[in-house]
């Protein structure tokens, strides 16, 4: 009897507030399951491309992007390259991705074309990725739906600063709005607490408020604000290649191993 094919999870990285770590997290998180041994697949599907550019792919190599499998004129397979990272692929992005919402009007099942292009891509492939992250834009859009319409669940960066928790219930309505209209199995896989400054006692504030309001949804691991990993992108690579030893790239491998053991937690319940 064949062994059971595996098939990938898939996170969507999401917060509709802007500048909350949400491509840092998605960039490094990747870096860290596949460091571990579980391959991953980042799409990115902001048009400004960050998590690209943050995984050292310039735009003289994405050929084919997020924006080609969307629109139907490629494959997810053929926009899959690879990143410096062993076990960690990309599907790139660039500014095209903007225009896939006017283009996509009137297109049947336009709020489902990442996830058909998923099915296709975990079905034809002989070795699928055992995570596939997807990166959005900072914003409610068809490019949003989209990634959450595809997603087996939702990974939430928040920033620990004073309007964190209004952006959070904004982010928790849509997944509503998405499990009521089109997936309604999407889970939040958990909430990750960023750019923490524990000499700030805001900081401390703010991680207690989202503590109590939304108890073990929340990461125990917590991002500190950390100089390293906003210089990595500059040079192309996820701050655990750039600097594997300072806080912010071991907090990212404490969150991936946070996270394995969620999801086996999951599957034995």
């Amino acid at each position: 009897m064949p062994p059971e094919r595996r098939q990938p999870r898939t996170l969507v990285v999401a917060n509709q507030k802007g500048g909350v770590g949400k491509t840092t997290t998605a960039i490094n998180l990747g870096t860290a399951l596949a460091a571990i041994g579980e391959p991953t697949l980042v799409i990115d599907i902001d048009p400004q491309g960050n998590a690209s550019t943050g995984l050292g792919v310039g735009h003289a190599e994405r050929t084919l992007t997020a924006y080609d499998v969307l629109v139907g004129e490629a494959r997810l397979a053929d926009a899959v390259i690879n990143t410096k990272i062993p076990g960690l692929t990309l599907v790139p992005a660039t500014v095209d991705l903007s225009g896939a919402e006017l283009e996509l009007i009137g297109v049947p099942r336009r709020n489902s074309r990442l996830k058909d292009a998923i099915l296709d891509y975990a079905a034809a492939s002989d070795a699928p990725p055992a995570y596939i992250l997807i990166d959005c834009p900072p914003s409610l859009t068809l490019l949003t739906i989209n990634a959450m319409v595809a997603a087996d669940a939702v990974v939430v960066p928040l920033q620990c600063e004073f309007f964190a928790l209004e952006g959070l219930s904004q982010l928790l309505r849509t997944i509503d709005l998405v499990r009521a209209s089109h997936n309604p199995a999407l889970q939040i896989q958990g909430i990750v607490l960023t750019m923490s400054d524990k000499r700030n006692r805001l900081s401390e504030q703010v991680e207690a408020d989202v503590r109590k309001n939304m108890g073990e949804m929340v990461y125990k691991t917590v991002i500190p604000r950390n100089v390293r990993i906003s210089e990595a992108p500059s040079h192309g690579l996820p701050a655990l290649v750039y600097d594997l030893r300072c806080p912010g790239s071991q907090a990212y491998i404490k969150l991936a191993g946070e996270l394995i053991q969620r999801e086996r937690v999951r599957k034995a319940a």
